[in-house]
C-alpha cells in the first residue's frame, strides 16, 4: 500500500492551479505537491502560497496577463502537464436580483475565465505526455439551490464546458474532467455564515442538506482532483465527479 509520504504519482509534472490561494486552490496545491509535482499557483495573492514553487499575479479576466503567467511558468520550469481551472466567485440571489453588470463579472471569472486559462495552456498541454485539466464546477450545476441563480448558471456552463473540451482535446492526448463539490467549508462559505443573521443555524441548515450531514472538505475535493489528473487514469475523460455527501444522488427519509 502506498502511504501519503510515498505517494510520488505526480513526479516530474507541472501543475497550474488558479485560485491556488486559499481554499479548494490551496488544499489542490498542496496535495500535488505532495505527490511530487511542482506547482504553479495563478492568483492574486500578497504572499508565497506553501507548497508551490511559483505564485503568479494575475487574474483570469485579463487575457494578457493569464498568456504571461502561462509563459513566465513554462520558461522557468520546462513543462506544463495539469490545468486544475478552480478561480471562481460565488453570487446569490434569484435570477431577478443581479443586475446585467454582475451577470456579465462573475461570467467573465468563472467561465470566460476557463477559456482563458486553457487557451493559454493548451500548446504545451499538447505536448506533455501526461495531459490533464481539471474544471471545478459544481452541485449547483445539476441540483436546483434557492438564491443562487447566476452561480448555478455559471456552474452549469462550466459543466457543459468540460465536456466540450474533452471532446475537442481527447485525441490529442488531453483529458478534460470536472469535478463537482457539494457545499464546502471554505472561506467564502465561511464568510456567507459570518453574514447570517445567526450563523450557527444557517451552518446547521447547509450540513443537513448534505445526506452525510457535514460541509466537504477542501482536502476531499482536492484528492478527487489529483485523481483525476493523475497520469495512472488514463482512461478518465469527460467526467464529473461528484464529491458532494451523496446531495446529487440520494434522497433520504426525514429523521
Amino acid at each position: 500500500m502506498t502511504t501519503a509520504a510515498q505517494d510520488r504519482t505526480f513526479e516530474g509534472l507541472v501543475a497550474l492551479v488558479t485560485g491556488g490561494a486559499s481554499g479548494i486552490g490551496l488544499a489542490t496545491v498542496q496535495r500535488l505537491a505532495a505527490a511530487g509535482a511542482r506547482v504553479v499557483v495563478l492568483d492574486r495573492p500578497t504572499t508565497d502560497v506553501p507548497g508551490a514553487a511559483m505564485t503568479l499575479t494575475a487574474d483570469v479576466t485579463d487575457d494578457g496577463a493569464v498568456v504571461a503567467a502561462v509563459t513566465r511558468a513554462v520558461d522557468e520550469l520546462g513543462r506544463l502537464d495539469v490545468v486544475v481551472n478552480n478561480a471562481g466567485i460565488g453570487a446569490q440571489g434569484t435570477v431577478a436580483d443581479n443586475d446585467d453588470a454582475e451577470w456579465a463579472r462573475v461570467w467573465d471569472v468563472n467561465v470566460v475565465g476557463i477559456a482563458r486559462v486553457t487557451r493559454a495552456a493548451l500548446p504545451h498541454l499538447r505536448v506533455s505526455p501526461s495531459a490533464a485539466v481539471v474544471n471545478v464546477s459544481s452541485i449547483a450545476a445539476t441540483a436546483g439551490l434557492p438564491q443562487r441563480a447566476l452561480y448555478s448558471a455559471t456552474k452549469g456552463a462550466v459543466l457543459a464546458l468540460t465536456m466540450a473540451m474533452a471532446a475537442d482535446h481527447v485525441r490529442e492526448g488531453i483529458r478534460v474532467n470536472a469535478v463537482c463539490p457539494g457545499t464546502a467549508d471554505t472561506p467564502w462559505v465561511g464568510r456567507l455564515l459570518a453574514a447570517a443573521g445567526d450563523p450557527a443555524a444557517e451552518r446547521a441548515a447547509l450540513e443537513a442538506r448534505q445526506p452525510h450531514g457535514r460541509l466537504v472538505s477542501a482536502a476531499e475535493i482536492a484528492e478527487a482532483i489529483a485523481y483525476l489528473a493523475a497520469p495512472a487514469n488514463r482512461s478518465v475523460v469527460g467526467t464529473a465527479l461528484a464529491v458532494d455527501g451523496g446531495m446529487q444522488g440520494l434522497r433520504l427519509r426525514p429523521v
